[in-house]
């Protein structure tokens, strides 16, 4: 049986989770997408916006959008337009999942109103509050219980990138300490022009200016990986790029350090137990590069360096759209 999944909310991250989905024949031969909730938006708008993309490119489909059906590459999609998830009638769709993108409903209470729909199960595409569980794919999949978890958070797509960068150092060097920095791109939330806000770094204009702000990746590693509960602090510096971002992580060890013991460290993860999630490269590459690589975080091997013997800092690129959309449709995979 295939699983049935419906999107709640079009925007980035519901478009590019379909587009993950679309690339990937494997996943096309075990979920099916039911329907999207597109809520406030032009229903014949959507197939425009979905096609055409200012950073993910031109969808290389034909797509339309007609009395309430999107139609790409032999899939017809229902479209529906509410704000009330518990008004989406998903027990028409007899829907399993629900990718949950609107960045509304991240609350189990809030998300809750899924199943009240008649959903089975909801994936939220943010971090969540007191949420079933909270899983980094590659990370902590085994937290996942089937039986009991029915809200589920894929935490976000800096603790999507960070965990397995922790992971492999922890396990390899045992971290004691460690501080990151997310050099981000800028997201819906900034401002093209300045506004008066509480947050007056937040205030100012997102194209001109890099503006310092805080993350959760690093509070989240306690969710995910708790053997780093109180061992790690961080921050966030947005940056005037629309896309793919890069942690820089600062870590002291318990065991001796070297440049080629990390990266091998790096090399051996990416072949065995992180396949397909983190990457690793040699090559003198810049951040457009990385557009639409599908793994949670790319290690840039030419800007490991290690100060003394315990003290090291690495870089982790990676699309914090594409990639993060390509582990939510991986975890539903693995629910089949």
């Amino acid at each position: 049986m295939m699983i049935r999944v419906a999107i709640n909310g079009f925007g980035r991250i519901g478009r590019s989770f379909l587009r993950s989905y679309l690339m990937d024949e494997q996943a096309r031969k075990q979920l099916i997408i039911v329907a999207i909730n597109v809520g406030p938006s032009i229903m014949e708008n959507v197939a425009h916006m979905f096609k055409y993309d200012s950073f993910m490119g031109t969808l290389p489909y034909d797509v339309s959008s007609k009395n309430g059906i999107l139609a790409v590459d032999g899939l017809q999609i229902p479209l529906i337009g509410v704000l009330n998830p518990a008004d989406a009638g998903w027990n028409v769709f007899d829907v399993d999942w629900v990718i949950e993108a609107t960045g509304f409903f991240t609350t189990k209470e809030k998300a809750s109103l899924h199943i009240q729909s008649g959903a089975k199960k909801v994936l939220i595409t943010a971090p969540g509050k007191d949420v079933d569980v909270t899983i980094v794919p590659g990370v902590n999949d085994v937290m996942y219980d089937a039986t009991h978890h029915n809200i589920v958070s894929l935490a976000s797509c800096t603790t999507n990138a960070l965990a397995p960068m922790l992971k492999v150092l922890h396990e390899k060097f045992g971290v004691e300490s460690a501080m990151m920095n997310t050099i981000h791109s800028y997201t819906n939330n900034q401002v093209l022009l300045d506004v008066e806000a509480r947050d007056v770094r937040q205030a100012r204009a997102a194209t001109m200016s890099m503006i310092p702000t805080s993350t959760g990746a690093s509070s989240a590693i306690k969710e995910v990986y708790p053997q780093l509960t109180g061992k790690i602090t961080g921050m966030s510096l947005r940056v005037p790029v629309g896309k793919i971002s890069i942690v820089d992580l600062t870590f002291t060890s318990l065991h001796t350090l070297d440049k080629e013991s990390i990266n091998q460290a790096f090399r051996d993860a990416r072949d065995n137990s992180l396949k397909n999630i983190l990457d690793s490269t040699t090559l003198p590459l810049v951040s457009i590069d990385y557009t639409n690589n599908p793994h949670s975080v790319i290690i840039d091997e030419l800007l490991t360096d290690v100060c003394g013997s315990h003290t090291a800092k690495v870089f982790g690129w990676y699309d914090n759209e594409y990639g993060y959309s390509c582990r939510l449709k991986d975890f539903l995979v693995a629910q089949r």
